[in-house]
């Protein structure tokens, strides 16, 4: 095997979000030293700052919503960047939360949101965000509130927020409902100023959720490195699929250099709470880092993101499958580099048989 020897350490950007453990685990286990590679991990608070550092190769990677690689190129949201993925690092992962006072006036889904928009049509907007404006959380808010008959912008205001700003925004009034990964939902519950009304696993189940994105010139001009990166992430997400695992992840994701939240919320995900029904906030396994398949960056996967950007820049006014043809589109999901990446695992992990994309956007 080739040596590789970085003189300067490649940078990998992350949010504090559970969903970074992959990321984590392979730096606090060895795991990118393992394949030789001397790596940074970079702590961002916003998505948009991480994307443009990734363009601006201030960064080499970074884990990213699955739309960012496709958005960048386009040049939607951002200056026009070559980017692609060899890997996706996980699946759902997300919830809706609303207000302890909203549940407690009868909003426990988006019908009774419905209702308090018209009870106080005129007096009152109601008011929720989630972390970008082209991701899965605005298509899992979205599709939440229409099930509900609620219409966004009509009565109900969405906002953009980093995704650590939600949950004390929340406790400060300032918005009434988010939808973000963890642990800032089960924060929220555990501290009993929200309650989760639905999760991504209801609405989408298995939907693509971050993505290992770097610039098209790392992944042909790097490639070594970029091959070994996914093969110490792909032990990574193994390792953080196994629900035995979790304590120790746990410690270790919630350092104050990682995601900085109790170590209680990251004991497991959330399951919506039922009226009237017993308090239940742990499902083990909200994230899916490698079961069914997670990994592979497959042309269902990002059919469905594109999908989904298709239906989000249609209500910006926006092109899409003008701008690029769908064929470079669909290459921006790199199985060769996820195959090449893979091969170099000394005892590939077994998966479970793939399943299929549920909730694809209509």
């Amino acid at each position: 095997m080739q040596i590789l020897r970085n003189h300067e350490p490649l940078r990998i950007g992350f949010l504090p979000l559970s969903d970074c453990a992959p990321l984590v685990y392979a730096w606090e286990a060895g795991l990118f030293e393992k394949y030789e590679l001397n790596v940074e991990l970079q702590r961002e608070i916003r998505w948009g700052d991480l994307r443009d550092k990734v363009i601006a190769g201030d960064l080499d990677a970074a884990q990213a919503p699955a739309p960012l690689p496709f958005l960048a190129n386009v040049g939607v949201d951002s200056d026009h960047c070559s980017c692609v993925s060899g890997m996706v690092l996980n699946l759902q992962g997300s919830a809706i939360t609303v207000s302890r006072r909203l549940w407690e006036e009868g909003v426990s889904d988006a019908a009774g949101l419905r209702s308090r928009i018209y009870d106080n049509w005129g007096k009152k907007t109601y008011t929720f965000a989630f972390s970008h404006t082209f991701s899965a959380q605005y298509y899992l808010l979205e599709t939440w509130l229409k099930r509900g008959g609620v219409v966004p912008d009509r009565g109900i205001r969405l906002v953009v927020m980093p995704p650590s700003q939600l949950f004390p925004t929340l406790k400060l009034g300032y918005i009434d409902g988010y939808c973000v990964g963890e642990p800032w939902t089960s924060m929220a519950v555990q501290a009993e100023i929200g309650v989760c009304v639905a999760t991504s696993a209801d609405l989408a189940p298995l939907h693509p959720e971050k993505v290992l994105m770097v610039r098209q010139g790392f992944a042909i001009g790097r490639a070594p490195e970029h091959e070994r990166i996914i093969a110490a992430l792909l032990e990574a997400c193994a390792f953080c699929d196994r629900a035995e695992n979790w304590p120790l992840i746990a410690e270790m994701i919630c350092q104050r250099r990682y995601v900085d939240a109790p170590v209680e919320c990251f004991q497991g995900g959330v399951e919506p709470q039922s009226p009237g029904g017993a308090r239940r906030q742990v499902v083990p396994g909200s994230d899916i880092f490698h079961r069914f398949e997670a990994n592979v960056p497959t042309h269902d996967k990002a059919a469905w993101i594109m999908d989904l950007l298709y239906d989000l820049l249609k209500k910006h006014s926006l092109e899409w499958r003008r701008a690029r043809p769908a064929p470079i589109l669909k290459n921006i999901f790199r199985r060769d580099s996820f195959d090449r990446g893979q091969a170099l695992l000394s005892h590939p992990a077994q998966h479970e048989a793939d399943a299929p994309l549920a909730g694809r956007p209509s």
